[in-house]
């Protein structure tokens, strides 16, 4: 009969998921973990398995986490679709700017999604469900006249989860705050700017005439 386990799983987790955030799946040792969890090596195994499988739970926790009130706010109906993204960028620049641990999720891209397939993986799935909540938001903006970009919904959801990519990684490099929110609202221009008006423009002043010989 299995033991039953002495501590918190949950809370364990929680541990484990900021020891990894604060130094990357290959710099977190063992003993880090023991000593952020408040476990032995034992009950670290016993409980996980592996380090790998820690992490692999570790990051789900921390996408779930992440997405919950990311998603709030971009499924929020009662919000007109270009609000919703402007929300988005201000929660995204909104986090401690004394923080300089970035995203997990684009911290372990960086450092482990060309080597460890099940990273990738999680990473992937979770992409995929951001960008089409980011594309049911922008497709209510376009259709509210609030995003005036007549590209496609798909096209600008990327472009949204990129530019939100390069604020953890400007972040996490020093920028301030006056920097993220310049970067958010050049991004909020591309998405809600007037269109250029077609046809000619004004007509400039006459060419000076040249006398003939």
């Amino acid at each position: 009969m299995a033991r039953p386990r002495t501590f918190d799983e949950d809370r364990a987790l929680d541990a484990a998921m900021h020891a990894f955030w604060e130094k990357g799946y290959e710099a977190t040792s063992t003993q880090d973990l023991c000593d952020a969890t408040g476990l032995g090596r034992s009950s670290i195994y016993n409980a996980f398995a592996s380090k790998h499988d820690l992490f692999k739970r570790a990051l789900a926790r921390y996408i779930e986490t992440m997405n919950a009130a990311q998603f709030a706010v971009l499924e929020d109906e009662g919000r007109p679709g270009a609000e919703r993204i402007r929300t988005l960028f201000a929660m995204v620049i909104g986090d401690d700017p004394d923080d300089r641990r970035g995203c997990l999720a684009v911290n372990t891209v960086v450092e482990l999604a060309d080597r460890d397939p099940e990273a990738a993986g999680m990473l992937e799935r979770d992409t995929a469900r951001r960008l089409a909540v980011m594309r049911a938001a922008l497709e209510a903006g376009q259709r509210e006249g609030g995003i005036t970009s007549s590209r496609d919904a798909g096209s600008l959801a990327r472009f949204v989860n990129a530019v939100i990519a390069g604020l953890r990684v400007s972040g996490q490099g020093g920028a301030d705050r006056a920097t993220l929110e310049a970067i958010a609202a050049t991004a909020m221009d591309a998405l809600t700017r007037e269109p250029a008006p077609s046809g000619p423009g004004p007509a400039g002043p006459p060419e000076p005439s040249t006398p003939g010989r």
